[in-house]
């Protein structure tokens, strides 16, 4: 059995199925590791949302922005914005079981030494920590989805504290795991910035760098940065390599860390967006 974690798919359908046979993928023997963002932007959302879920105990995939995104227009009367590939999806006859699916995916998970989030950690929590403010977030979604997808939207409180209760909590949990790019060192997080590392200067600076962060001793795989690209540093593997704006769909061996990462180009228009 092999685990590949495959970057932002974000609708990338054709692409998709294209890396599945360039790593012989095998749904009797191996785990696909998404690490979000399975919808939106890209052409076929649907079915890359069907794929998902027909490959059951084989996908592991952690909620996104987009998925967030979808499950609140769906769910919660969000508006649909100008980019958005949703409507295949929300006409589709199967929209309440694809909808009910993505509504049970974790915010993070962990596995093997390894946790899985869209987005990042701020440098306060450990991957514990992480996973338990995660599970906070899925029993919100699951118990209260209305009122949790209405009002998951906004950039504040932009700084952790251990007090935050109620839904500046759940919204900055989930601003960290969907969303962060850069934070400060004392847990800060911007919301704004979507360039590349060198982008910002101090005291901001990508989440991963941050000196001391309390999850430095686990391997932390992700996406959400399609301008970092792929990275590969100690303990760290982002895979947002940008198929949805014309750059390639990427997957890792997790079990095998010193082979090669495998790519598919995209079919897509080469887009700057995010």
């Amino acid at each position: 059995m092999a685990r590949w974690a495959i970057g932002d798919v974000q609708g990338c359908g054709e692409e998709l199925d294209l890396l599945l046979g360039k790593i012989g993928f095998s749904a009797e023997r191996d785990q696909l590791w998404f690490v979000g963002d399975l919808v939106n932007r890209g052409p076929r959302s649907l079915a890359v949302l069907r794929l998902a879920r027909s490959l059951r105990d084989n996908a592991v995939c952690v909620l996104g922005n987009h998925d967030l995104h979808l499950l609140a227009v769906a769910l919660a009367g969000a508006r649909i914005r100008k980019n958005d590939t949703l409507q295949e999806i929300l006409s589709a006859p199967d929209r309440s079981e694809l909808l009910e699916w993505l509504l049970q995916r974790p915010l993070a998970h962990f596995a093997g030494g390894d946790l899985l989030v869209h987005a990042g950690v701020v440098p306060q929590w450990n991957a514990a920590q992480t996973l338990s403010l995660a599970a906070e977030l899925q029993q919100a979604l699951r118990a209260r989805t209305e009122q949790l997808l209405t009002h998951m939207y906004g950039d504040m409180p932009d700084r952790w504290q251990p007090e935050l209760r109620g839904m500046q909590r759940l919204r900055f949990a989930i601003n960290v795991l969907t969303r962060m790019r850069f934070c400060t060192a004392e847990g800060r997080i911007d919301l704004k910035h979507k360039g590349k590392p060198e982008s910002v200067g101090p005291p901001w600076m990508p989440w991963f760098k941050a000196p001391g962060r309390a999850s430095g001793d686990t391997r932390i795989v992700f996406g959400h940065w399609s301008a970092l690209g792929l990275y590969q540093g100690p303990r760290l593997l982002g895979l947002d390599t940008g198929c949805v704006w014309g750059g390639a769909l990427t997957a890792i061996n997790l079990d095998a860390p010193d082979s090669p990462p495998v790519s598919v180009a995209s079919r897509q228009p080469r887009s700057n967006g995010e």
